[in-house]
């Protein structure tokens, strides 16, 4: 699997899947959320609203994924995860962990071979961008063998700082 960072605009990314950094409604929000959802246009949240009243119905839990098609987006599908807020007392590093390998869990189950995250809670949800990294890359690295069909990891990110973390710990690894 091949891993790469760089910086852009997630909801530009010609790639069959991307990642969400979603609230547990999945009804959109700020940051990345929010541009995901405005990019995609309403068939997005339509497809959200399905999927909350079908099967999350109290909403997406903290490192959990689903999919859904992608709107007006390049990609084929969003992959919605929830990250663990830091200022709620969401802490683990498993937690973050976990959305990553469940992102890529769903990514693969729909045929994805290609795939692009953001830096899912590194934003307003508190986390210090190079734990965030570190995480992020370890886990993508080790679950890799678990999604062989997936060839490769876009982390596509909105700040210099947080691009300098994810280049550290990608040549570092």
């Amino acid at each position: 699997m091949q891993i790469s960072c760089h910086l852009g605009d997630i909801t530009t990314e010609r790639v069959d899947a991307i990642v969400n950094a979603a609230n547990p409604s999945l009804l959109g929000g700020g940051g990345v959320d929010g541009a995901i959802h405005r990019a995609a246009g309403p068939e997005l949240l339509a497809q959200c609203r399905r999927v909350r009243a079908d099967d999350w119905p109290g909403g997406l839990p903290v490192g959990e994924a689903v999919a859904t098609g992608a709107g007006a987006l390049p990609a084929r599908w969003v992959v919605h995860t929830v990250g663990p807020n830091r200022h709620a007392g969401q802490t683990d590093p498993a937690l973050l962990a976990s959305c990553f390998s469940r992102s890529l869990d769903v990514a693969h189950a729909l045929g994805a071979r290609t795939v692009a995250f953001p830096a899912i809670s590194a934003g307003v949800y508190g986390w210090d961008a190079a734990q965030v990294a570190h995480v992020a890359v370890t886990t993508v690295r080790a679950h890799g063998p678990a999604v062989p069909g997936i060839e490769e990891v876009r982390f596509v990110l909105f700040g210099a700082d947080v691009l300098a973390e994810f280049h550290r710990v990608i040549e570092a690894s």
